[in-house]
């Protein structure tokens, strides 16, 4: 019966914590100062990309131009195209030169 009696006293002692519960009083701005501080937190994760300024932007632009037109010219100085196909063909018993004879011919 301890027990019985142990278990409504603490239902007791609940409820009466409930009735000492008073309405809490908040500023009639934290809402706003809430809403205002995490908006401030987004705008600052947006600016991550304010180092990369049309500057910077034009100058990368000009050095990506510069690299494609040496690299361009430096293409144009080594064998040709045609050249390096037939080199891979023959590397690799894919030229059809006249001398081979085969099966299908």
């Amino acid at each position: 019966m301890e027990t019985n009696k142990n278990i409504q006293n603490k239902i007791d002692s609940t409820f009466d914590v409930i009735d000492s519960i008073e309405c809490v009083s908040v500023s009639p701005f934290f809402k706003d100062k809430t809403m205002n501080v995490l908006f401030a937190q987004k705008k600052e994760k947006q600016s991550a990309w304010n180092w990369f300024t049309p500057k910077l932007q034009l100058t990368t632009l000009v050095c990506v131009v510069v690299l494609n037109v040496i690299a361009f010219t430096k293409l144009e100085n080594t064998s040709s195209y045609e050249e390096n196909i037939i080199e891979f063909a023959e590397s690799y018993g894919l030229s059809a030169s006249d001398d081979d004879t085969s099966i299908l011919n």
